[in-house]
């Protein structure tokens, strides 16, 4: 992930919490974005949230949303990769008015786009009526839509139009290149048109016929420029036209869209907007996201409506003076460009709700941030700033402040003066405590200070009451912070890479606390205190010295996710057992030898991660979990396996299974029972061969069997149609042949050992031919013997009548049909020439090895 995707997830994972809280919607209202959600969340997923944003009209549509989703990937300066193994995180959210605020930074947080259409100033609506003679008296609204999405349409939808009076149509991932064939009366009354993921290269000329048209939308598509034909959409509310190839805004194309209120282009190739912009006056949505500007286009400041603009990702250096007359702006997202200062005329935008200015090269704000007394979302992460203004406590509505990567070394100290503060976010950066007036901020939900140099908490966080969410990983904390014991509504904690050596009693109060993290500390034991944590559903305990687990830890009957790895168990603990609910374990890279017979009552168990440990032979006791879904058992350090067993089969909910960096020689011959296998991580063992069960395995879309000692891959390989990632590497590949396999590809492969069974076939029958017309009786008898040839019906009666070379061509093909299952055509020829030299047929041998001369000589 870039780093610029990393910082975009991880402020989505700050703000939605935040729009969401304080977004009133009607569960009634009906949503236009069920359709263009995909457009919405990635050129316009700034528009998602508070009253202030709602700026759209309804459209009535069918009532499914999509919703999106983002997930924080999170790096600290300081912390170690984690483990290959995936671990669920199934941690749930207390059901508190605050946990919707706040949800868990490793968790996906789903977000849908919500569309009213109604500006917080009055919009004037459109109306949807029909004239009379135009709308059959018995429709409702319902059936002024069509949904086509994904139907395989190579051309517009002509017929359907005709017997039905359509305005809303999704043609969403066809292949509709033009409206050709359309009747200009059937489309004339269409108002929304969604054609995303068609293909097109360009509008079609006939969609200057949509004059009735309020929404058009043909994002992800590839569109190289704006036709002018789209100029004559004088009704035209919403345009979105992201996700394209655009290069250049057309100087006057869209000056004729005077209804124009929602503008999306965000994801295209401009590097300049037209002096023109201006004209469309009713613009309140601008979406110009990752794009290549280098100046802040000048012809933006004089959009007087303008209420959210999205700049998001391109190379912008500075900000004009005319910035000053946005004075409507209430949202400005300027993160990822080059900014190295901001121009003063910025703090003259009096409304403006949301700012994000993060990864540009900030060394400074100004006090005159004062100004924006109606600022709730400040985003300012990975700039260079050494210090905020003690002005910004006049930012009396501010509820999120990010500064993740810059340089401070303290805070306001006036900052306990934003009162409506929910989000303070200060991780990576040079802070050695934290600052005391942040104790007063009493709305305070998520509090995160990793990657600092911090030693102690104050008691005195004790009085945030409403904090859900702490991080304090990877800083110099010796000793547990009790005040946080106070907390009644914290349910996510996270301590990693600190040095707490001792949990305190205190912990046992926090019993709504359901995530739990305490990773790589200098814990010697598993706290009992711990054990009184009844509602906690994810504990990582790793990278400590613990060695045994209590046996009231049976207590946590909520508990399904449990980190213990690197730690200094010899033993499997008997008492994880008696965890039912448990379904992720991770015990990798500790001493154990073996399992118990007990682990069968882990009922639920889905993942289960034991690599890099101490066992001599595959524990045969997992094989008894018919629940698990993913094993790891591979060993990059501890000693090898040389063996699986047959009864690894039993776990027919198998999807992943890794075995790498073992000494396997062989894979079970009923691999094939692992009917659910998906991904299968085999190298860097001794493996020769796949068993022909292993082509039973239809759903698996992940192979690695690199480092092995495979000689050939089987020819039906190219059945496993869901194979999407292989790796051969490293093998002694013949066939085929390593620089086949190299370029990953199952298509090439398939092909080339397809050629080779026509090839082995032809030869082989050649073969057939040269033993048949070379042989004499006596030695056909010897062969006849070694091979187990069956006689030919013919053989006997007909001796006289048959010759020689014709029965002998007949036995062959007949014992090639009988063994064909069994043996490939190259191992036939391998066990004909056999024969040939143990009844001495040297005359015969000479003649084939002169055959295989030539074939080797043809290039293949």
């Amino acid at each position: 992930m870039s780093k610029e995707e990393d910082t975009s997830a991880e402020l989505e994972d700050i703000i939605s919490p935040l729009r969401k809280d304080s977004r009133s919607q009607s569960a009634e209202e009906p949503q236009f974005i069920n359709k263009t959600s995909d457009s919405l969340n990635e050129a316009s997923h700034y528009l998602k949230g508070k009253p202030f944003d709602q700026i759209y009209e309804t459209h009535p549509t069918k009532n499914t949303l999509e919703s999106s989703s983002s997930s924080r990937s999170k790096s600290n300066r300081n912390e170690e990769p984690k483990e290959n193994f995936e671990l669920a995180q199934t941690t749930t959210k207390p059901t508190t008015s605050q946990s919707s605020l706040l949800p868990i930074s490793e968790t996906i947080s789903d977000y849908q786009v919500f569309v009213n259409f109604q500006s917080h100033e009055k919009v004037e609506k459109v109306s949807s009526q029909v004239s009379k003679e135009n709308q059959p008296s018995d429709l409702s609204s319902d059936n002024f839509t069509l949904n086509l999405e994904a139907k395989g349409l190579q051309e517009f939808p002509k017929d359907i139009l005709k017997i039905k009076y359509v305005k809303y149509l999704y043609l969403d991932k066809n292949q509709i290149k033009t409206f050709q064939g359309a009747d200009p009366g059937d489309i004339r009354g269409l108002e929304i048109l969604s054609m995303q993921e068609n293909g097109l290269s360009s509008l079609p000329p006939e969609i200057q016929l949509l004059h009735n048209l309020r929404i058009l939308n043909v994002s992800h598509n590839q569109i190289s420029q704006i036709p002018k034909e789209i100029s004559q959409l004088g009704n035209l509310r919403q345009l979105f036209l992201n996700n394209n190839y655009i290069e250049n805004f057309p100087s006057s194309g869209l000056k004729n869209l005077k209804n124009l209120e929602i503008l999306s282009l965000g994801k295209n190739k401009l590097r300049h907007i037209p002096d023109t912009l201006p004209s469309l006056k009713n613009m309140r949505v601008l979406n110009l996201e990752y794009n290549q500007l280098t100046i802040f286009p000048k012809a933006l400041c004089f959009l007087p409506k303008l209420i959210s603009l999205n700049l998001t990702g391109n190379l912008i250096g500075s900000l004009p003076k005319e910035i000053r007359e946005l004075k409507n702006l209430e949202k400005l997202l300027l993160a990822h460009n080059k900014l190295t200062f901001l121009a003063v005329e910025i703090f003259q935008l009096l409304k403006i709700k949301e700012l994000q200015l993060a990864d540009n090269k900030l060394e400074d704000i100004s006090h005159k941030i004062e100004n924006f007394r109606e600022l709730r979302i400040l985003i300012l992460d990975n700039n260079l700033l050494k210090n905020i203004p003690e002005k910004i406590f006049c930012c009396v509505m501010l509820e999120c402040l990010s500064l993740n990567d810059n340089q401070l070394t303290e805070l306001p100290k006036n900052i306990y003066k934003l009162k409506n503060l929910k989000t303070l976010h200060v991780n990576r950066n040079n802070m050695v405590k934290i600052t005391e007036g942040i104790i007063h901020l009493n709305n305070l939900c998520s509090l995160e200070f990793s990657g600092n140099v911090i030693t102690h908490v104050p008691i005195e966080i004790k009085n945030c009451r409403k904090i859900t969410k702490v991080e304090l990983n990877y800083n110099k904390i010796t000793y547990f912070p009790v005040g946080l014991c106070a907390l009644e509504s914290l349910y996510y904690l996270s301590f990693n890479g600190n040095s707490i050596s001792e949990i305190p009693v205190d912990i046992s109060f926090s019993k709504q606390l359901l995530r739990l993290e305490f990773n790589e500390n200098k814990l010697l034991t598993f706290s009992e205190y711990l054990c009184s944590l009844i509602n906690l559903n994810y504990l990582d305990l790793g990278k400590n010295k613990i060695g045994k687990i209590p046996s009231s830890v049976s207590n946590m009957v909520s508990l399904r996710v449990l980190i213990l790895c690197y730690n200094t168990f010899e033993t499997f603990p008997r008492e994880l057992c008696t965890l039912k609910n448990l379904r992720v374990l991770d015990l990798s890279e500790n001493q154990l030898q073996k399992i118990p017979s007990e682990i069968c009552d882990l009922e639920r168990i889905q993942k289960l991660n034991l690599s890099s440990n101490q066992f001599v032979y595959f524990p045969i006791e997992l094989c008894q979990l018919q629940s698990l879904e993913e094993l790891n058992i591979s060993k990059i350090n501890g000693k090898k396996l040389t063996r699986l067993p047959d009864e690894l089969c039993n776990m027919t909910q198998l999807k992943k299974l890794d075995i790498s960096n073992n000494a396997i020689r062989e894979i079970p011959k009923n691999i094939g029972e692992l009917r659910s296998l998906v991904s299968l991580y085999a190298n860097n063992n001794q493996i020769s061969s796949l068993p022909p069960s292993f082509l039973s395995l239809k759903d698996l879309k992940q192979l690695n069997m690199k480092g092995n000692n495979l000689t050939d891959l089987p020819s039906a390989i190219c059945s496993l149609f869901s194979l999407e990632e292989i790796n051969f590497d490293d093998n002694p590949l013949l066939r085929p042949p390593m620089e086949i396999c190299k370029g990953k590809q199952l298509h090439t492969i398939a092909s080339y050992l397809q050629r080779a069974d026509e090839r082995d076939e032809k030869i082989l029958e050649k073969t057939f031919k040269i033993v048949a017309n070379n042989i004499t009786e006596t030695n056909f008898e010897f062969l006849r013997q070694k091979l187990n040839l069956v006689n030919s019906e013919t053989d006997i009666p007909t001796k006289s009548t048959i010759s020689l070379n014709e029965r002998a061509y007949q036995a062959f093909v007949k014992w090639k049909t009988e063994n064909n299952l069994s043996l490939t055509t190259a191992a036939l020829r391998d066990q004909l020439v056999r024969g040939l030299n143990m009844i001495g047929a040297y005359d015969i041998m000479d003649k084939i090895t002169a055959l295989n001369l030539f074939t080797r000589a043809i290039k293949f």
